[in-house]
């Protein structure tokens, strides 16, 4: 089940990253709603996954999703740019992700 919450946490990271920039530095009160609760919930499936996995490894799996995830969601929704190098940083925490998950 700490996986599961994990994925889920890491998931709920993509959502408030997003909506934090859809809240023009909380000046949007509906993406700041949104962002709020999001990270609480983020945080809580982050503190449920830690309950059974370690911290190292829960902690960089958690950020490993939302980094990976809010930078592709970046350049899907708000034009950052695409080019081979990022794609291959993504690719590399990505396989540090499985590569943890794997080892676990």
């Amino acid at each position: 089940m700490g996986w599961t919450y994990l994925l889920l946490a890491g998931l709920t990271e993509i959502v408030w990253a997003t909506s934090l920039k859809y809240s023009e530095g909380f000046t949007k009160l509906g993406p700041t709603v949104v962002t709020a609760v999001a990270l609480a919930c983020s945080l809580t499936l982050l503190g449920l996954a830690l309950k059974t996995l370690p911290i190292g490894l829960g902690y960089a799996v958690w950020t490993g999703i939302g980094a990976a995830g809010a930078t592709i969601v970046g350049m899907i929704l708000f034009g950052d740019p695409v080019e081979p190098l990022r794609l291959a940083c993504i690719g590399l925490i990505v396989a540090g992700v499985l590569g943890l998950k794997f080892v676990a």
